[in-house]
């Protein structure tokens, strides 16, 4: 026992072990995305289950009274929730959209979101303590490693948001560059004589090798626009579920032609022109940013390599070498 005590409290031991999870973390990184299968058919198999579930709940906000239709055991994460009240101690107006932005849709997210917005602190902060106390306190006083547990515990309390806001922003990136070249189909689709919902349905199938996200959503606007009555809150919808100016723009664009009657492919040609360019004033921030970036990588691993094979000759000739 001490000398397995020794082994992982030896800090050779963690960073060999902290350096192989990097490794397999990079491999897994570089597999994962050739070695996958097509996710598009699922994708659209989820919009198709979305649209039946908005028929359901039609359905059941028409029945009289509150009856279930059938008792179902409820799950470990949603019995917590519900037994500490956690959606009105973490209460976020704001959470289904965010959700929604993310991808994930429904209930379950929100009742997994708020689980692991309790759990996550709780967990960090009882494992950095234990370590820190029991396992290898790296010579630090009492009070410090505490306050190292308490930070990693704040940590998990942030941790369930900043991974939301990323996973909303990488959808938001994969959505808009590919959304110039959709309009550009949905333009050709329109003026060859097809209706909207027949335009969005063929573009999502054609859009989805470039980004399944934004066929996704297509997808889910075209269903919405064969079953809600106001065909306003489908393009709003779509708006609020991608969060960008430029959908926002293309979803005004639609609505006011649906109210107007003013031609739509005239409006798709220029929200396809502004989008083209707003992609790429994007790209050139990006370029424009990358000098900046480059600062430290150049000073940390450039430099010392240059100024070893500049001084370097001249060194060994000094040394008579």
């Amino acid at each position: 026992m001490n000398a397995i005590a020794e082994t992982v409290t030896n800090p050779q031991f963690i960073w060999a072990v902290i350096a192989a999870m990097m490794v397999f973390a990079t491999i897994v990184t570089i597999t994962v995305p050739m070695m996958g299968a097509d996710k598009l058919d699922k994708r659209i198999k989820s919009v198709q289950n979305r649209r039946e579930e908005l028929r359901r709940k039609s359905r059941e906000a028409l029945e009289k009274g509150n009856k279930l239709r059938g008792q179902e055991k409820p799950s470990l994460m949603r019995s917590i929730v519900e037994n500490l009240n956690l959606q009105k101690l973490f209460e976020d107006p704001a959470l289904k959209d965010k959700l929604t932005q993310a991808g994930y849709r429904g209930n379950g997210p929100v009742v997994t979101f708020y689980f692991f917005r309790l759990a996550a602190p709780i967990i960090l902060f009882a494992g950095a303590a234990l370590y820190l106390m029991f396992v290898n306190d790296f010579g630090l006083p009492t009070i410090t490693r505490w306050c190292a547990a308490l930070g990693l515990g704040m940590l998990g309390y942030y941790a369930p948001n900043l991974y939301i806001t990323n996973a909303a922003q990488k959808r938001r990136e994969s959505i808009m560059m590919a959304f110039p070249d959709s309009l550009d189909l949905l333009l050709i689709c329109v003026e060859a004589g097809m209706s909207i919902e027949a335009a969005f349905q063929k573009v999502s199938g054609e859009i989805g090798s470039q980004s399944i996200e934004l066929a996704e959503e297509l997808s889910l606007t075209t269903a919405e626009l064969s079953y809600l009555q106001d065909r306003r809150v489908a393009y709003e919808n779509l708006a609020r579920r991608t969060n960008h100016p430029g959908v926002k723009a293309v979803a005004t664009a639609l609505i006011q032609a649906e109210r107007y009657g003013t031609p739509l492919g005239q409006a798709l040609r220029v929200m396809a022109k502004e989008n083209r360019d707003m992609r790429l004033a994007s790209a050139e921030k990006k370029a424009a940013a990358l000098p900046a970036k480059l600062t430290v990588p150049m000073i940390l691993f450039f430099l010392p390599v240059l100024f070893v094979v500049i001084l370097g000759p001249a060194y060994l000739r000094y040394q008579g070498l």
